[in-house]
């Protein structure tokens, strides 16, 4: 899942997901990829209201998401090849997905679905 995501679940704001977001919640292992973990940028901005310490064990105890340990190396050539955005967070996150067997990536973000096939929304 990507940040806004784990940011709404945390915040219990379950109405912002789409239906099919929340079935996949509901049936799958829910991993994020560890520039999630980095909203700590957000935070220090005021976006979020939460360290991301406490925003991720608030997740894995409530939802069992845990971070993914693939190997990052893979995730940074992967990302390579994504010249439809300059974001340097979804470009990882969307290339984690990519390089972990294309996993589904559960995203709000527009941008991201129409240029990743298995994002789920």
């Amino acid at each position: 899942m990507d940040t806004h995501i784990a940011i709404w679940l945390h915040a219990g704001l379950t109405e912002k997901l789409s239906q099919e977001a929340q079935r996949q919640i509901d049936k799958c292992d829910l991993l994020i990829s560890p520039m999630v973990y980095q909203l700590d940028y957000m935070f220090r901005r005021g976006r979020v209201r939460y360290e991301p310490s406490r925003v991720f064990a608030d997740l894995s105890g409530t939802f069992g998401i845990t971070m993914c340990p693939f190997p990052f190396p893979a995730i940074v050539v992967a990302a390579v090849d994504f010249a439809w955005t300059n974001d340097p967070f979804d470009r990882l996150i969307v290339a984690h997905a990519k390089a972990n067997q294309n996993s589904k990536l559960i995203s709000a973000d527009e941008t991201i679905r129409q240029n990743y096939g298995y994002s789920v929304w």
